[in-house]
């Protein structure tokens, strides 16, 4: 089993240039696997961590209600923002500067086979990444992802999540806010989810900006610990 991870920045890229791109990686690994069962052969899968900041831009999930997209196409011009109905799980959602947004594309069968164990993974991760900023957040029962207060009316999401998974390989992934301009939160109901906020880190933090690289840096060492992985460029 390949336990080895590459490690590809995007840097700031349109949304759906990084979904074509999010699919050439992931159909690369399922051709592989199909190979290897029609052919009988055992060659290894490749795994791929994407990290990536979008311009304004809104997706809605496959099992999404195009309800809770808030603004016509002429306001969303106006906001210089997109709009894409895609393949991951989940609702509405909104991508922008200042958000980490990360796209694992793994084989499961490298490391186990158990998807909700690879949601709940991916959310310790940033549960221990936030941990470090003194700031304590967990899961909010039947919601993914990661939560501040959740179970008190004050609850408020900081990091979204949604994935696609076909023969245990997985893509789409995490959205993590730093320094998010949480306005554009307001044109959308987040994930479908009535009476409940969103926040940020930098937000938490009372600062006008956090180190967007330093908070890279916390999310790879984790997904390392909490994963069993080695990160290759």
């Amino acid at each position: 089993m390949n336990k080895q991870i590459k490690l590809i920045d995007l840097g700031e890229k349109d949304y759906k240039e990084t979904w074509d791109y999010q699919e050439q990686l992931f159909q690369s690994i399922l051709d592989v696997k199909v190979a290897n069962r029609r052919e009988n052969k055992n060659d290894a899968t490749e795994n791929y961590f994407v990290f990536v900041e979008h311009p304004h831009v809104y997706t809605l999930g496959k099992s999404g209600d195009v309800h809770n997209m808030l603004l016509n196409d002429q306001q969303l011009k106006e906001k210089g923002a997109t709009f894409y109905k895609i393949n991951r799980g989940g609702d509405i959602t909104y991508h922008g500067p200042g958000q980490i947004v990360g796209y694992p594309i793994l084989d499961l069968e490298n490391f186990f086979t158990d998807i909700h164990k690879y949601l709940r993974l991916l959310e310790e991760t940033m549960i221990l990444v936030l941990k470090d900023y003194g700031i304590e957040s967990g899961r909010s029962e039947g919601e993914t992802g990661v939560w501040l207060d959740a179970g008190t009316p004050f609850a408020r999401k900081i990091c979204a999540m949604g994935v696609r998974a076909s023969r245990w390989v997985t893509m789409h992934g995490f959205a993590l806010n730093v320094n998010s301009d949480l306005g554009y939160f307001d044109n959308i109901i987040p994930c479908g989810i009535r009476g409940k906020g969103v926040t940020s880190l930098n937000v938490e933090l009372g600062v006008e900006r956090v180190d967007e690289d330093e908070v890279r840096s916390k999310i790879l060492k984790y997904f390392t610990e909490l994963f069993e992985v080695q990160f290759i460029k």
